[in-house]
């Protein structure tokens, strides 16, 4: 559609609009990314000031996202973790509708390092350590670190990076998972994390630390996941315990 040119202001507005009704229909997909600067000022005929405009209205809408020397890139939607659930992280993502994936990047039997085995318990001398990227629409979403009991060292390659951990965990031992202890935190980006998930170096990262435990109260697995919080949001459901209710009224 051609633009109305009567004045800079309506120039951005419609640009906005346009490029607005264009990611609705999916016109970028799948990469996500839009065209430079220079060719959408080059497409519609406009300086590039005007086209920062246009993006810069995008960019409040949360429509976009700009990535420091990669681009501008449709927003990828937000996914929720429910904290009081007990789900593992894959889990949580295909149960919300999003082609999810995992990639392993690291799988080897090891010695639990000493911090780990303390946390665990007895019995955690040796581990199955499995580092696997976690991917929403092939971009990177969260790096996970898990420290898995021996058992399951003798799974597969593609068995582990195909299947949730509570998933092996359930099939190999035998039990049900019954509780996980999470801490929440913050972290900057460094080096590898800055190459796995696709930020910019220092970039404020998620930090989930998760201790799960079977219903004997043994210790099944423990996880970190460094995680993009433009992508991610976990939340808790509270509930008033009937003493709680009666004494807030």
């Amino acid at each position: 559609m051609p633009l109305v040119r009567d004045n800079a202001t309506t120039l951005y507005r419609q640009i906005a609009a346009t490029l607005r009704d264009e990611i609705a229909g999916g016109r970028f997909n799948p990469s996500g990314r839009l065209p430079s600067e220079a060719d959408i000022g080059a497409r519609f005929g406009v300086s590039r000031v005007t086209v920062r405009l246009a993006l810069d209205k995008l960019a409040g809408c949360g429509l976009i996202e700009r990535r420091k020397g990669k681009g501008t890139y449709v927003a990828g939607k937000q996914v929720r973790h429910e904290l009081d659930t007990l789900r593992s992280f894959h889990e949580s993502l295909l149960l919300q509708g999003l082609k999810a994936s995992m990639r392993i990047l690291s799988m080897q039997s090891q010695a639990t390092p000493p911090e780990i085995a303390a946390t665990l318990g007895s019995g955690w001398e040796t581990c199955l350590f499995v580092e696997r990227l976690h991917l929403v629409d092939n971009e990177p979403i969260a790096l996970g670190r898990s420290f898995l009991p021996a058992a399951l060292q003798g799974l597969s390659r593609d068995e582990v990076e195909n299947r949730p951990a509570y998933a092996l965990l359930a099939d190999t031992i035998g039990q049900d998972l019954e509780r996980a202890s999470v801490t929440l935190g913050a972290q900057s980006a460094d080096r590898e994390l800055e190459s796995v998930l696709l930020v910019p170096r220092s970039a404020a990262l998620l930090i989930m630390e998760r201790t799960s435990y079977f219903a004997d109260n043994v210790a099944a697995e423990h996880s970190i996941f460094y995680v993009r919080p433009e992508r991610y949001r976990f939340a808790v459901n509270s509930f008033f315990q009937q003493a709680d209710r009666a004494r807030s009224n």
